[in-house]
Order: C-alpha cells, then structure tokens, then sequence
C-alpha cells in the first residue's frame, strides 16, 4: 500500500482526512496508533521529514500535561516523547511510499490532491 495514514478512529480529524480520501477515490490503510503504535524509528524517520514542530498534538491533553520545559526540548527529545506517548502526535500522520509526506489535514486542496493522490 502506497498511502499509509495513522491516528485513532474517533478523531475528528481522521475521520474528514478519510472521508476526503474516500472520496477521491485513494487506495490506503488506516493504522489506529492505540492499538500499533509506531516504532520510535518510525518516529525518527518522520520527524527527520517533517520535524517535530508540526507534529506536536498542541490540543491533547497529553501535551498540556508536559511542564513548560517542552519549549525549549530538541527534536531529539520529541521523538522519545512520541515514543513514550503516541497521544502526542498530531493526527493524521500521512506516509506515502515509505516516507512522511503531511501531519494534519488543513492543507489546501490542491496541496492535499498533489501530495495524498
């Protein structure tokens, strides 16, 4: 499978990304991270093609749980943290051909049709 998308099954979010790729007729697989989470050399794949930056889950309660030290933390430091706690990834994560290609869904639709299809 080319397109890979990972996240939980009861985000909003994941479920519009579907809906949307659904709709454009896009072959994928869904990977529900509670249940296989990623491996934290899949985690440091990704944040080497993303950063960390935009693959931090800003709204979970997970982030807000961590003290303001999380600020100043090196991507080095974020991967052992989505590591130890997958809530911490922002979602979805879309992977197509093996590599990180987009976190999110609120790209524009041209940006979404040329990187996801």
């Amino acid at each position: 499978m080319a397109l890979q998308i990972y996240g939980i099954p009861n985000c909003g979010t994941c479920k519009k990304a579907l809906l949307w790729l659904d709709n454009n007729g896009a072959e994928y697989e869904f990977i529900n991270t509670k249940e296989q989470p990623p491996t934290k050399e899949m985690i440091t794949a990704w944040v080497n093609e993303l950063t960390a930056k935009p693959m931090r889950n800003t709204s979970g309660k997970s982030y807000r749980a961590i003290a303001d030290e999380k600020k100043t933390w090196t991507d080095a430091q974020w991967i052992d943290a989505f590591a130890d706690d997958v809530m911490l990834l922002k979602r979805p994560l879309f992977v197509k051909d093996g590599k990180a290609v987009l976190v999110g869904f609120r790209a524009k639709e041209e940006v979404l049709q040329s990187t996801l299809l």
